[in-house]
This record gives structure tokens, sequence and C-alpha cells, in this order.
């Protein structure tokens, strides 16, 4: 396929712009959920720019399903009176985590630990064919927010605390999903929360960011300033507030330091129900070029835009400006000559190849933060093994948030592969499974425990949220199942499955082996291939990690709000056999 000049694209921009009545701009601005009533009607009698897949009713039953569904949205789109089409988009955070069967790599916060920029890259290009595969030409990833506090509970969507680490793996993201961005195999890419989602008082999703504008330009604008050097195509705006502002409303950080200082010329795109939340017409006369008009809010937002350009409230020249954005994009993308998914990308979800990537993503993951008299690696002739945990049996428990479910599974999806599977796979000799701590296998010769977290996405994982009772600890529960063996003289490998750094400092203590392996999708197997020593440990620590809950009394976590305050392990740090 000829790809379109930067001149061409401008041009045929500006030559359909001339075309379009204010309802059918207003229609581009505008992204619906594929399952909500009169989606159908409302493409074609409100020009619905873009579509969206959230938790929900899926698309279809299978991936030629779910492509059939968004191929008979696109015709009607194509159907309208200029036949813009649509753009499909999808929080593929860590592989396309919506479909079951799609190969789950590790969470950004195990991306991270790897530092392998060009494992990075590869993955978001597996994303990106996945993505295309089940229907999608846009995905809002990769989040690259620089985490302040272990309190927040999205952590692990980010890469690390280091600015400069970030801005390296953002970089291999955006140039993985978007590669040719006119290629049918590759999507375009979403920078996300801009800005300073991570950084909020308190690590409260959503929160307020009373960080300076200097320390925002200093610690938190580089990877955005890389993203666009790389031409992503959109960047979302953030739920939180900058010092009582906002990002929704923000125009000085949208307009003046995004849009005019970096020379972005993608989409600003909103987070969920943007307009209704976070001022209506302020937040389009901020720099917002596209709203998520979903639960109600598509009229609301179509009439009260309507009503701003017709009461000069909102310039006609902003409206303008947000349409062209979001045609070029479309332009570029080939939407206009290729507007349909291919059916033969189907057969590539969840192959072996994809698959191998992401065990080698999680093999290089782990990070080792203690082996007390060389326990590790592990013969695997060992007489006796227990496995103890339900982490170790469930690939839901091992994936975290957005796995199949915006909240995650605690249940075994299709195609993955769980800790325990994968020892089982590895060990030569006896491999037992003991779930909850019984008094049965005290004479086993070693014994893996597998704890951490339960899933959680955005404010349900905050610490501190009244919707959950989560701690920077593990649970009572998960903390005996180390105690049982451990104080019975059993040597004790721990691995802890968690989304962000917890305080541990005993449960290492106690153990002979310590190991911290994120949130590491659907290849459980990667684990025991370290633990048994195919493969050495290269992990290193993404974030410090703290020595005491004591170590949170301020807004930001240990590494940030005090100096003085000397993490367990700093940054960078991760054991090899």
């Amino acid at each position: 396929m000829k790809v379109s000049s930067k001149a061409q694209i401008e041009q045929k921009v500006e030559a359909l712009l001339e075309l379009m009545t204010l309802e059918e701009k207003i229609g581009q601005m505008s992204q619906i959920r594929h399952f909500e009533e009169s989606a159908d009607k409302h493409v074609t009698e409100k020009f619905i720019g873009s579509i969206i897949h959230t938790q929900g009713p899926n698309p279809g039953k299978t991936a030629l399903g779910w492509q059939k569904r968004f191929i008979k949205l696109q015709k009607k789109a194509l159907s309208t009176r200029l036949g813009i089409p649509l753009l499909f988009a999808v929080d593929a955070v860590h592989g396309q985590n919506t479909f079951e069967g799609a190969t789950i790599f590790p969470h950004n916060v195990g991306l991270g630990a790897t530092g392998n920029e060009n494992l990075v890259q590869e993955i978001a290009e597996i994303t990106a064919l996945e993505s295309q595969a089940t229907g999608f030409n846009w995905v809002f990833s990769p989040c690259v927010a620089i985490p302040f506090n272990e309190k927040w509970g999205r952590v692990y969507e980010a890469f690390s605390e280091s600015t400069e680490l970030t801005e390296k793996l953002t970089r291999a993201s955006v140039k993985g999903h978007q590669g040719n961005l006119a290629d049918p195999k590759t999507v375009m890419a979403t920078a996300k929360h801009f800005v300073g989602d991570g950084a909020t008082d308190f690590g409260v999703e959503g929160g307020n960011t009373s960080l300076s504008r200097a320390g925002i330009k200093e610690r938190l604008l580089a990877p955005y300033r890389m993203a666009v050097k790389e031409n992503v195509g959109a960047v979302m705006a953030s739920f939180n507030t900058v010092s009582g502002i906002s990002m929704h409303a923000h125009k000085s950080l949208i307009t003046d330091v995004l849009k005019a200082d970096m020379n972005f010329d993608g989409i600003v795109v909103s987070d969920w129900k943007g307009y209704s939340r976070f001022g209506k017409n302020d937040i389009i006369n901020a720099g917002i070029d596209m709203i998520m008009a979903v639960d109600g809010d598509l009229e609301d937002f179509q009439k009260g835009v309507k009503r701003g350009v017709e009461t000069d409230t909102i310039a006609m020249s902003r409206i303008d400006d947000a349409v062209k954005r979001i045609l070029r994009q479309k332009f570029r993308l080939g939407l206009f000559e290729n507007p349909f998914p291919d059916s033969t990308l189907v057969s590539k979800i969840g192959i072996k190849k994809h698959r191998n990537v992401a065990r080698q993503a999680v093999r290089e993951s782990i990070v080792l933060l203690k082996n007390k008299n060389k326990v590790l690696p592990l013969d695997k002739e060992t007489k006796k093994i227990v496995v103890v945990g339900e982490h170790a049996n469930s690939s839901g428990l091992q994936s975290g948030g957005w796995t199949v479910n915006w909240q995650g599974t605690k249940e075994n999806y299709k195609g993955a592969t769980t800790i325990l599977e994968g020892i089982k796979k590895h060990a030569k000799g006896n491999v037992v499974y003991d779930k909850e701590p019984t008094q049965n296998h005290f004479d086993a010769d070693i014994a893996i425990i597998v704890v951490g977290e339960t899933p959680y996405a955005e404010f349900f994982g905050d610490i501190g949220h009244e919707s959950n009772t989560r701690k920077l600890t593990l649970t009572e529960e998960h903390q005996n199942y180390i105690k049982t063996y451990s104080e019975k003289g059993i040597k004790t490998i721990v691995v802890l499955v968690s989304g962000r750094p917890l305080v541990v400092t005993d449960q290492i203590e106690t153990s002979d082996a310590f190991m911290a392996t994120w949130l590491l999708g659907s290849e459980g197997d990667g684990v025991a291939e370290i633990i048994f020593g195919d493969f050495n440990f290269s992990g290193k620590l993404p974030h410090s990690w703290p020595k005491s809950e004591e170590d949170y009394k301020g807004k930001y976590g240990p590494n940030f709000w005090d100096k003085t305050i000397q993490p367990l392990y700093p940054l960078g740090y991760g054991l090899k056999y």
C-alpha cells in the first residue's frame, strides 16, 4: 500500500473538514461503547468518530465474531454522507487483555524490571497484532506515569519510578505498537495519563498533584516528549487535578505544553465520562479532542458543545482543531483505503511464538532479592517439593487487574499456564500442592510458597481506599503460609506476586530465597524456568523497596519525600545465582 505523504494527508484533512457540518464535526469527537443501546443507530445518525470496548458484553464469542461486530459498525459509518471510518479502541495494557485466549504479558512494572527495550518493543508489536486480530486499530497504551507512592492502585501500569527508564521504555512501546501506522498489523498507541496521575498526594487515584510546575517538568514530562517524538497517535488526559485544577480542563498543560511546546499533532482523548465529570465545555476549551461519551453522556456532550459553539463560548477554531487531529490519525492509519480488520490475523492470537516472548518477559522480569546458602537454583531431582498458596494455581491471580475483566479474575483463563503447572513440568521428583498449609507435607525437602495481592484496577487498588482493606503488607493468612513451613525448618522459597513493592521485611528475613515476580500474565512457566536454573536471574528493581509501613508517613513514598530513609533494597537492585 502506498502511504500518503504528510502534505497529502494535510490536504485531505482540510478538504474533508470543508465539507463537514457542525453536527458531523461533533460526531467525530464522540466515542461510545459498541454494546450501548442504540449504538448502531448513533453511528449513522450522530456521526460517531470512535467505538470503545470496555467491561461489559463482548462483541462476539470468537475473534471472528468480534471482527464481525466491528465490521458491521464500520459499514454503518461508511454509509454516512461523508463515509468517515471509525476508530476502534481498547485498553490493551499487557497484551490484548480483554480477549480470553490472547497472549498476556507481564504488566508494565514487570517490563520495567526487565529494562529490555528491545523486548518491550517486541511485546508491543505482538499486542498490536493480536489487537488488530480482534478488530481494534487503537490501544490505550502505554501508561507512562511515574509512581511516587506505592499506595497508588495503578503502580503496576507504569514502568518505573525512574524517569529515565520510563522514557526509554516509552520509546520502545510506542515504536512497537505503531510501527508503520498504515500497516494492518499495527495500531495507534496512547501515552497516558497526562499528567501527574502517579504523583498525586498520598497516592490517591484521581487525587491532587501538588508537585510544582518545575517538578512536573523535571520528573513527569520526559516520557511524553519521547512519545511525541516517536509520533504517538494519542494522549489520554488524567483523572487527577494539578494544584487544584482538573487535568481535563488544564489548558496550560494540554494546549500550551503538550500541543504547542511539544508540537503534538495527534488526538487528546478524555478518560471515562470526562465531559460530565471534569467541566463539560471547559475541557473542550482546554484542548480535549475526543470524548468518551459513555454511560448516558453522549446527548449531553453533543448538545452542550453545539450550544457552546452557537453561543461563542467555544470557538469554531477549537472544534476544527479537534476534528483535524482525529481525521489526521484516520488517514495515517490508512482507514479510508482499508477500514476493515484482517480475518487472517485471527490465527495469530495466542500462538506459541508470542507465548515464548511472554515467557521470556516473565523470566527477565523476576527480581531475586535473597538467596541464602544458594538454595537457588533448585535441583530438578529434589525428591519432594511442596508448592503452597492459591496464587500458585491460578492464572488469574498471577496476572492482576486488566486481565479478561477490568478488575481481573481469580480464576484460570484460557491458554494460560500457572506457576504450579510450570513447576510440575520441570521437576523430576515428587511435586505436591498444599493450597492452604496443612500438616501433611512437613517431610518435604523444599517449600515453594507463592503469596501476593489479589487483582485490582484503578482506585480499587488504592491502599486505604474505602472500597477495600488492602495494606502494603501481606495478609496475615499469607504471612502464616510462610511461617508454617519456615518454623518447621523446611527450606522456603517465597514467590511474591504483586503489582508493587510490599513491606515484607520479616518474610524476607525468615525465608531462604525470595523472588519478586510482579504480575506476570499468562506464562507462569517462566517462573519455574528461573527456579530450576534453566536461565539466570536478570531482573532489577524498577522501584526502591520499602523497609516498613512507617516509611509512608508523607504524601510520597520513601524514595521521594525523605532522602534520609534508606530503602531495604535500592532502585536497580537484583541478585543473580
